[in-house]
């Protein structure tokens, strides 16, 4: 592959990133997004947005508006495309007609292409025909010997028509620089459908045009686009194109091995982006799906990954979507924001929980909020009980370690902000203890804790007294104390610790929490 590199000189590699705005950007795009856009910065060559809108039925604005927000996000910035120009536009396909007009004539005329009239009735007798002797489905080939005055006639009349390709009879052999060569007999697909009329190609052939007007060098795409790489080729012979160079890329498999889908829970990238993903932890997870570096390294830098990566690297066998392993990862990105930072970056899903409000009104969504400007003035929205921004940050910084995406964040953290907790009795209990023994602890403590001082509530003052009396209870088992306090307190089955839990809440909340489990034990 380096030796392919050699040939074209740095500066002049261009690959493009042609997605079809018809739905969400999905993370197996954004890979394929990924991998282009690193070819392209490793060699200093340019990376074009184009987007494939032909489809006028189903391609939407929103969806193209989806796409470029979902490559900024990530930072993967194109040189050429909508918005923002270049010497090869127009750069979606829907307004480059007059272009695909050229070169749709210019086949016609070398009879390359010609016109079909057949129905749909007549295509499917004929693909049940074949289906039944077992043959491969490819066109009858009926209207490719048409008469210029039969051809005439039916247009005149307004006949139901496609341009079909006249398929060379040949064995197609292409290089692909990952996989090497492969072959395909085109006696498979025979004449394909290329265009609607002389203004609308369909896939294959707008692609070939594009990408030569573009002056596109390399193709890195998904490997489910092997079986279209011979008709690409074959068009592109017909019109005297030197094919680009291919590169197809694994597939990416859901944990069961099959393709990933929806049903394996991927989503479109900006899910990711509320979910509460990092950009970093994105980035370092697609890598690995398709590459692997020279070294056991697992975390990279988005310059880094740019300096270290390779063709080379890249992998031909499929690549498995570990969830796991991008909650760990993106774990691992969480845990290097300082306490401040990461408070910053929950301060939305706690809004978008109705755990706090602003003192303002806003209409903006909480995910485009200036949070510098809101972290100085909020509340709790059920109790409006004001919180200072040092508060919020102590009750973040409990979740530090554990948080795997900010979205977790509110169900963690909600008993900080409401005014009474609902949770069973059943809860409160202690491995096989009865309930008169944990509502005797519930007063003991509620005793001991009324006796501290509100100038020394503080952690380690209560850590101190609460363990003393955890040994005056269970003697070895603090269990019997520490576990009914940190329920009554979170109203969870797990949480951060209790005297941790009971500093931010204050004294008198932590009392009446003690109280409410109390009653909830008292309860028939």
């Amino acid at each position: 592959m380096t030796k392919e590199l050699k040939l074209i000189s740095p500066g002049e590699i261009r690959v493009r990133f042609a997605p079809s705005p018809t739905g969400p950007l999905h993370i197996g795009s954004v890979r394929t997004a990924f991998f282009n856009y690193l070819f392209a910065q490793k060699e200093q060559g340019t990376f074009v947005l184009r987007i494939e809108d032909t489809d006028e039925e189903r391609s939407k604005p929103e969806w193209e508006k989806d796409i470029i927000e979902g490559l900024n996000w990530l930072g993967f910035q194109f040189q050429e495309g909508p918005g923002k120009g270049g010497n090869f536009g127009p750069y979606r396909q829907s307004e480059r007609k007059e272009i695909y007009k050229k070169y749709i004539e210019k086949l016609l005329k070398e009879k390359k292409i010609y016109y079909c009239f057949c129905s749909l009735e007549e295509l499917e007798a004929h693909k049940n025909y074949l289906i039944g002797i077992g043959q491969p489905l490819r066109y009858s080939e009926k209207c490719v010997n048409l008469s210029e005055q039969e051809i005439a006639k039916n247009l005149e009349q307004g006949k139901p028509c496609v341009l079909r390709f006249k398929t060379p009879l040949k064995k197609v052999i292409f290089k692909d620089l990952l996989r090497g060569e492969i072959e395909q007999d085109s006696e498979n697909f025979g004449d394909m459908i290329v265009a609607r009329d002389l203004t609308t190609p369909l896939y294959n052939l707008a692609l070939v045009i594009d990408d030569f007007e573009m002056k596109i060098t390399h193709i890195i795409r998904g490997e489910d686009h092997i079986p279209n790489t011979p008709k690409q080729i074959l068009l592109a012979e017909a019109l005297g194109i030197e094919p680009p160079k291919y590169i197809h890329l694994p597939l990416i498999l859901g944990p069961d091995k099959t393709k990933l889908s929806k049903r394996h829970g991927a989503k479109s990238v900006l899910e990711y982006k509320k979910d509460g993903y990092l950009v970093p932890a994105i980035i370092n997870f697609l890598v690995f799906l398709g590459w692997s570096p020279k070294t056991n390294k697992e975390i990279f830098s988005l310059p880094s990954l740019i300096q270290e990566f390779s063709l080379e690297g890249m992998q031909k066998s499929a690549a498995v979507f570990n969830f796991q392993k991008l909650d760990w990862i993106n774990g691992f990105y969480i845990r290097q924001k300082s306490k401040e930072k990461l408070t910053e970056l929950c301060f939305p899903y706690l809004i978008e929980a109705n755990l706090i409000e602003t003192h303002f009104e806003t209409e903006q969504c909480p995910f485009a909020c200036n949070i510098e400007l809101l972290a100085q003035k909020f509340r709790a929205k059920e109790t409006k009980e004001e919180f200072s921004f040092e508060r919020l940050v102590n009750i973040v910084e409990l979740y530090h370690e554990r948080l795997k995406k900010l979205s977790e964040i509110s169900e963690l953290v909600d008993f900080f902000f409401k005014k009474k907790l609902i949770y069973s009795k059943e809860l409160l209990i202690w491995k096989n203890a009865e309930e008169k023994e944990i509502k005797q602890t519930l007063d003991k403590l509620k005793k001991t804790l009324g006796k501290i001082k509100k100038e020394n509530w503080e952690r380690k003052n209560l850590e101190q007294v609460l363990l003393k009396l955890a040994g005056e209870i269970g003697e070895r088992d603090r269990g019997k104390l520490l576990w009914p306090l940190r329920v009554a307190l979170t109203g969870k089955k797990a949480s951060a610790g209790p005297f941790e839990i009971a500093e931010i809440l204050g004294k008198e909340k932590t009392l009446e929490r003690i109280e409410q489990a109390k009653k909830i034990l008292s309860a028939d």
